[in-house]
């Protein structure tokens, strides 16, 4: 049946387009593809592929390449020599690595499917894919993601569930076209600030992970769907505890003392920091108490803030508050704080 397809495709030649040899129990690609230089769309799913031909690097038109359910091992490299491919499905394979210099050559590639296979990580050379707008790695064991994959500008649906992700990068902001961002069943305890800056963002599912609270500024997402059963999430259970007295180091009442006084344009202050730079940088990752506004720099009150989910989202059953990770300068602000500021029980 496979030469019968094969042998009518040669007969084209150049005009023929697509080829699909799908559930053919092949074990290699037929190196007789290199005479279709015209092919657009090549689907080989569901084979015994464990190695492609090097004649594929001929397919210079290809624009749709499906090799999911098979038994490939990595990425290979053959794949930067289709430099018009725009879909890839990689799905079910053996998957555990990507070859070096792949990414150089899918310049156009604007889908990648790396659903259930070995990846334990990704290469930093995959923020070289800048016009992928999907990538997909659900059920994986990846247990980070780099940083470059954050400079996918384009980029508008990221998929990572079922793998053992632990944190999500701050760099996450940078991905402004972002909509839908999967991160089911991970090991996730918090969340980037930097998630709060993606104002495309529409769709977040993060059920199934170890969150307890949210980042400041999570509220004011436009989010129209939002999951997040299976956290466990902080409860609006206030207990009573005895407040201490705010006692300061030395170095955070001098600190404080300084960035009040640039706040109030003190011109001795400004012009005298900028000859000691090891001040300059330390002061410049200074916070502001949620409630009284004043900086600080390492001594604060870690509390949570209970709001309501935005009318506007569609979300799990059940969440009736969202909890937010806010910092209070002292005590005194806590004293201060309204009904729905509590600070965070430690065990």
């Amino acid at each position: 049946m496979t030469e019968r397809l094969l042998v009518t495709a040669l007969k084209g030649g150049s005009n023929t387009k697509i080829i699909t040899l799908n559930g053919k129990k092949m074990t290699k690609i037929p190196s007789a593809l290199e005479k279709l230089s015209g092919l657009k769309t090549l689907d080989l799913q569901n084979n015994l592929i464990c190695k492609v031909c090097p004649e594929l690097i001929t397919l210079t038109q290809l624009t749709i390449l499906n090799l999911g359910n098979n038994l490939l091992e990595e990425v290979p490299e053959e794949l930067k020599y289709l430099t018009s491919l725009k879909k890839l499905h990689l799905f079910g394979n053996r998957i555990c690595r990507i070859a070096a210099g792949v990414c150089d050559g899918l310049q156009e590639l604007i889908l990648l499917n790396l659903n259930n296979n070995l990846l334990k990580s990704l290469p930093q050379e995959v923020g070289r894919l800048r016009n992928l707008t999907c990538l997909s790695i659900n059920h994986n064991q990846l247990t980070m993601i780099p940083r470059e994959l954050c400079s996918l500008e384009k980029l508008d649906e990221l998929h990572l569930n079922y793998n053992q992700l632990m944190c999500i990068p701050e760099d996450i902001k940078h991905l402004k076209n972002l909509q839908q961002l999967y991160l089911v069943r991970n090991n996730i305890e918090v969340l980037p600030e930097g998630l709060c800056h993606l104002k495309k963002l529409r769709l977040l599912d993060i059920a199934g992970n170890v969150i307890q609270i949210f980042p400041a500024g999570f509220q004011d997402l436009k989010l129209r769907e939002f999951y997040c059963e299976g956290n466990p999430l902080f409860l609006k259970e206030p207990i009573t505890a005895k407040q201490p007295k705010d006692i300061w180091t030395l170095r955070e009442i001098a600190v404080r003392f300084v960035l009040h006084q640039l706040e109030e344009n003190n011109q001795l202050i400004m012009n005298a920091i900028e000859y000691y730079p090891e001040v300059k940088d330390k002061i410049s990752k200074a916070k502001k108490c949620a409630l009284c506004r004043k900086p600080f720099l390492s001594e604060w009150l870690e509390c949570v803030r209970f709001v309501s989910p935005s009318k506007n989202w569609k979300i799990s059953k059940n969440l009736q508050l969202i909890p937010l990770r806010i910092l209070l300068c002292s005590y005194r602000c806590f004293k201060w704080r309204g009904p729905d500021v509590f600070g965070i029980a430690q065990e």
